[in-house]
Protein backbone atom coordinates (compact mmCIF):
# COMPACT_ATOMS: atom_id res chain seq x y z
CA UNK A 1 0.00 0.00 0.00
CA UNK A 2 1.70 3.39 -1.18
CA UNK A 3 1.93 5.99 1.84
CA UNK A 4 -0.85 8.20 -0.32
CA UNK A 5 -3.51 5.71 0.15
CA UNK A 6 -2.57 5.45 4.20
CA UNK A 7 -4.71 7.35 6.15
CA UNK A 8 -1.99 10.05 8.25
CA UNK A 9 -1.70 7.67 11.48
CA UNK A 10 -0.77 4.86 9.79
CA UNK A 11 1.76 7.29 7.27
CA UNK A 12 2.92 8.05 10.74
CA UNK A 13 3.32 5.22 12.78
CA UNK A 14 4.67 3.27 9.33
CA UNK A 15 7.49 6.20 9.74
CA UNK A 16 8.28 5.84 13.20
CA UNK A 17 8.64 1.91 12.93
CA UNK A 18 10.73 2.65 9.80
CA UNK A 19 12.86 5.57 12.04
CA UNK A 20 13.35 3.18 14.70
CA UNK A 21 14.51 0.23 12.68
CA UNK A 22 16.96 2.28 11.50
CA UNK A 23 18.13 3.49 14.78
CA UNK A 24 18.51 0.17 15.93
CA UNK A 25 20.54 -1.26 12.80
CA UNK A 26 22.96 1.68 13.08
CA UNK A 27 23.28 0.53 16.89
CA UNK A 28 24.47 -3.00 15.66
CA UNK A 29 28.12 -3.68 14.81
CA UNK A 30 28.38 -4.78 11.05
CA UNK A 31 28.75 -8.50 12.40
CA UNK A 32 25.72 -8.67 13.96
CA UNK A 33 23.84 -7.06 10.53
CA UNK A 34 25.18 -9.81 8.79
CA UNK A 35 24.47 -12.34 10.99
CA UNK A 36 21.12 -10.65 10.75
CA UNK A 37 21.14 -10.75 6.92
CA UNK A 38 21.65 -14.36 6.99
CA UNK A 39 18.84 -15.45 9.19
CA UNK A 40 16.60 -13.55 7.33
CA UNK A 41 17.85 -15.20 4.26
CA UNK A 42 16.76 -18.22 5.65
CA UNK A 43 13.87 -17.56 6.98
CA UNK A 44 13.23 -16.45 3.29
CA UNK A 45 14.15 -19.49 1.92
CA UNK A 46 12.17 -21.70 4.34
CA UNK A 47 9.02 -19.58 3.90
CA UNK A 48 9.30 -19.58 -0.33
CA UNK A 49 9.98 -23.67 0.81
CA UNK A 50 6.82 -23.97 2.00
CA UNK A 51 5.03 -21.96 -0.37
CA UNK A 52 5.86 -23.92 -2.86
CA UNK A 53 5.14 -27.03 -1.47
CA UNK A 54 1.47 -25.90 -0.38
CA UNK A 55 1.69 -24.52 -4.67
CA UNK A 56 2.72 -27.94 -6.06
CA UNK A 57 -0.40 -29.63 -6.25
CA UNK A 58 0.75 -32.60 -7.93
CA UNK A 59 2.84 -33.26 -5.24
CA UNK A 60 0.14 -33.03 -2.58
CA UNK A 61 -2.40 -34.68 -4.45
CA UNK A 62 0.25 -38.12 -4.83
CA UNK A 63 1.45 -37.80 -1.11
CA UNK A 64 -2.30 -38.05 -0.54
CA UNK A 65 -3.33 -40.75 -2.85
CA UNK A 66 0.05 -43.12 -0.96
CA UNK A 67 -1.67 -42.41 2.19
CA UNK A 68 -4.70 -43.65 0.95
CA UNK A 69 -3.42 -46.86 -0.21
CA UNK A 70 -1.44 -47.50 2.12
CA UNK A 71 -4.44 -47.46 4.33
CA UNK A 72 -6.23 -49.38 1.97
CA UNK A 73 -3.14 -51.74 2.12
CA UNK A 74 -3.26 -51.97 5.81
CA UNK A 75 -7.07 -52.86 5.60
CA UNK A 76 -6.44 -55.33 3.59
CA UNK A 77 -4.25 -57.30 5.17
CA UNK A 78 -6.58 -57.07 8.13
CA UNK A 79 -9.05 -58.55 6.32
CA UNK A 80 -7.12 -61.38 5.10
CA UNK A 81 -5.83 -62.16 8.71
CA UNK A 82 -9.14 -62.16 9.95
CA UNK A 83 -10.37 -64.21 6.94
CA UNK A 84 -7.42 -66.69 7.53
CA UNK A 85 -8.18 -67.03 11.48
CA UNK A 86 -11.92 -67.71 10.08
CA UNK A 87 -11.13 -70.11 7.86
CA UNK A 88 -8.62 -71.85 10.78
CA UNK A 89 -11.61 -72.12 13.13
CA UNK A 90 -14.04 -73.63 10.73
CA UNK A 91 -11.48 -76.03 9.68
CA UNK A 92 -11.36 -76.64 13.31
CA UNK A 93 -15.00 -77.13 13.69
CA UNK A 94 -15.50 -79.29 10.37
CA UNK A 95 -12.98 -81.86 11.95
CA UNK A 96 -15.22 -81.63 14.97
CA UNK A 97 -18.38 -82.51 13.36
CA UNK A 98 -16.65 -85.02 10.92
CA UNK A 99 -15.87 -86.91 14.08
CA UNK A 100 -19.75 -86.19 15.50
CA UNK A 101 -20.91 -86.97 12.71
CA UNK A 102 -18.90 -90.49 12.19
CA UNK A 103 -20.03 -91.12 15.20
CA UNK A 104 -23.77 -90.54 14.77
CA UNK A 105 -23.56 -92.54 11.70
CA UNK A 106 -21.99 -95.40 13.37
CA UNK A 107 -24.93 -95.43 15.96
CA UNK A 108 -27.38 -95.38 12.82
CA UNK A 109 -25.85 -98.09 11.26
CA UNK A 110 -25.80 -100.29 14.94
CA UNK A 111 -29.26 -99.46 15.44
CA UNK A 112 -30.20 -100.34 12.13
CA UNK A 113 -28.53 -104.00 12.50
CA UNK A 114 -30.13 -104.15 15.54
CA UNK A 115 -33.48 -103.20 14.16
CA UNK A 116 -32.97 -105.26 11.02
CA UNK A 117 -30.98 -108.49 13.15
CA UNK A 118 -34.67 -108.85 15.55
CA UNK A 119 -36.74 -108.94 12.52
CA UNK A 120 -35.21 -111.82 11.29
CA UNK A 121 -35.53 -113.43 14.44
CA UNK A 122 -38.56 -112.77 15.32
Amino acid sequence: MSAENQNPAETAKTTEEAEQAREEQQAQSPEEIRENIEETREDLGETVEALANKADVKAQAQKKADEVKAQAQAKADEVKAQAQARTRDLGEQAKENQSSVAIGAGALAGLLLLVLWRRRSS
